[in-house]
């Protein structure tokens, strides 16, 4: 940085201009104020941002935030964190507002999903702070969230028997066990012979801690006689469907497997995931509860996940004093 030629009585990066001192980094002016002494004590605030700063307040958040969520949950917000402390480096807490939270979620428009992990985030780490007397308000709270696609492919049964015949005997097990009980892939995974009940699977659904049964059905229990079936490398396992060596198989490994099954039965922008949208839909067609066996706490999420765009078959009503036919 070369000397200053005038103004050598300010701070570096300070200048005065129409009346009022400004702070200049990255090329934005940031207005002090427009006598030194207050100029002056803005311009400290400011330079002593990393141990006052935003920046400092997610480090103090993120361990209360992430203590009681799911470990995938926990890696989200944990990334998202990352990423808020960069965006907000040289901020103060009070100067995260609601109009720098949009400009934020502006630059995440096109990846709408990030933005609202993001927002969702900030808005905890808010929150812990207002309970703590450290900010006077939570600025997230008149954001709106960024509008998504809805995922709406639904797996056919024929593309079900496809992407079946081309994977191994231990990931049919597990699609079928995704299908019949409706549970996302992390907690079919978890799912040990002591969670085998009189009257059906017992789950504690890894990302909303919610328990319930998934009763018994005929299909239900010849997926779990196959499972007891397969081969491991040790005598006993804990786990319906282990690994070789009998221990908990990895996410990324099965996803990995699944997508290779896919692209050999040549069925497009098919995820694990999607098998639970399936099982919820189909048990919705039946007439069954759709909302309970996904585990959801309001209809509106179930929604979400259904994907039969079908129109309805409804009824009308009959006039007063008349019987319908």
């Amino acid at each position: 940085m070369r000397p200053r030629k005038k103004d050598r009585h300010l701070p570096a990066c300070v200048y005065q201009r129409h009346g009022a001192f400004y702070y200049v980094s990255k090329g934005k002016w940031m207005r002090l104020g427009v006598d030194l002494h207050t100029a002056l004590l803005e311009y400290a605030s400011i330079v002593a941002v990393p141990e006052n700063g935003f920046p400092a307040l997610v480090d103090k958040a993120l361990p209360h935030i992430t203590r009681d969520v799911s470990a995938s949950t926990a890696r989200i917000y944990t990334r998202c964190a990352g990423i808020l402390k960069e965006t907000f480096a040289e901020f103060r807490p009070e100067q995260v507002t609601h109009g720098a939270i949009v400009q934020m979620q502006d630059m995440w428009r096109e990846r709408a999903a990030t933005g609202n992990h993001l927002l969702t985030t900030l808005k905890l780490i808010f929150q812990w702070a207002m309970d703590r007397e450290i900010v006077a308000a939570n600025p997230t709270l008149s954001v709106k969230r960024l509008p998504t696609g809805q995922r709406d492919r639904l797996i056919t049964w024929a593309e079900y028997q496809a992407i079946y015949a081309q994977a191994p005997d231990w990931l049919q097990v597990i699609m079928d066990l995704c299908y019949l009980t409706g549970q996302r892939i992390g907690d079919v995974l978890k799912i040990e012979y002591g969670h085998l009940q009189d009257n059906g699977i017992f789950f504690e659904q890894e990302k909303t801690g919610k328990k319930l049964i998934v009763a018994w059905t005929p299909e239900l229990r010849a997926v779990v006689a196959r499972a007891k079936k397969l081969k491991y490398s040790v005598k006993s396992v804990r786990y319906v469907v282990a690994g070789r060596a009998g221990t908990k198989r990895f996410r990324n490994n099965v996803w990995r497997y699944f997508k290779q099954a896919t692209r050999a039965a040549g069925v497009d922008d098919v995820t694990l995931h999607d098998l639970r949208a399936m099982s919820g839909t189909e048990a919705d067609r039946e007439g069954k509860n759709a909302t309970e066996l996904l585990g959801h706490t309001d209809a509106h999420t179930t929604r979400i996940y259904l994907r039969d765009k079908a129109p309805k078959t409804v009824s009308g009503p009959s006039k007063p004093g008349k019987k319908s036919a």
